[in-house]
């Protein structure tokens, strides 16, 4: 199995854990929610469907009111499958989310992980976040020492770019900062109460998002900050 398919088929896992959906409303939520699924077709959902079916992960049933169920083979449509989560499936999707190996810190998969995020425990969302940042700053003092050494061979657009790729790296590792800090902290913003205040909770697994001063902090799903 690829590592592109394997990501697909834990997105699709995590979407249907959340509710049943038909592939239409599967796609378009992996269009909408989850980024790096941006540009994929059905010619890739549906072998993915059917690969988590025949693994006893999915079911496959019939969608709509009966009778839409008799109307569509009468108007030459093929009536909607929807796809449900098995208890197997959701065993093993917990199974993927509790992995903190090196593929959960890598670009694509990362995205895919971060989105689920309030299903997975907070000692694996540290190991992940504080994964994906030691392999930022990996790359970090890579891109600094590769630009140190051809620097004075680089015109001037060249050098640019490789600057901007610097400092999405850059960026992506101070939000890095702000949520580990806030996973340690354990807080979990819930908004301003009545009164103006905020509410924090420190429970043990809800943790919290950092409250941003701008609109600096990256998508995970972007390529470019990363």
């Amino acid at each position: 199995m690829s590592r592109r398919s394997g990501i697909l088929e834990f997105a699709v896992l995590g979407l249907l854990r959340e509710s049943p959906m038909h592939g239409y409303e599967l796609r378009k939520r992996l269009n909408t929610s989850l980024g790096v699924f941006r540009a994929f077709s059905y010619g890739t959902l549906y072998p993915c469907l059917k690969t988590l079916v025949a693994n006893g992960w999915l079911t496959e049933e019939s969608g709509g009111t009966s009778e839409d169920a008799l109307a569509a083979p009468l108007a030459g449509r093929r009536a909607k499958i929807v796809y449900r989560l098995t208890a197997q499936g959701k065993e093993h999707f917990e199974e993927l989310l509790s992995q903190t190996g090196p593929d959960a810190y890598e670009d694509e998969h990362f995205a895919a992980r971060f989105a689920f995020f309030g299903q997975t425990s907070r000692d694996v969302r540290m190991r992940v976040l504080e994964g994906r940042r030691s392999r930022l700053e990996e790359r970090l003092e890579k891109m600094r020492a590769s630009l140190a050494r051809t620097r004075e061979r680089l015109d001037d657009y060249t050098l640019e770019l490789q600057r901007h790729g610097m400092e999405s790296v850059e960026r992506e590792v101070r939000w890095l900062n702000e949520l580990i800090e806030s996973e340690r902290a354990g807080r979990d913003v819930r908004g301003p109460a009545a009164d103006g205040s905020t509410h924090h909770s420190t429970s043990g697994e809800t943790g919290g998002l950092p409250r941003h001063r701008d609109s600096t902090r990256p998508d995970p799903s972007d390529d470019t900050t990363a």
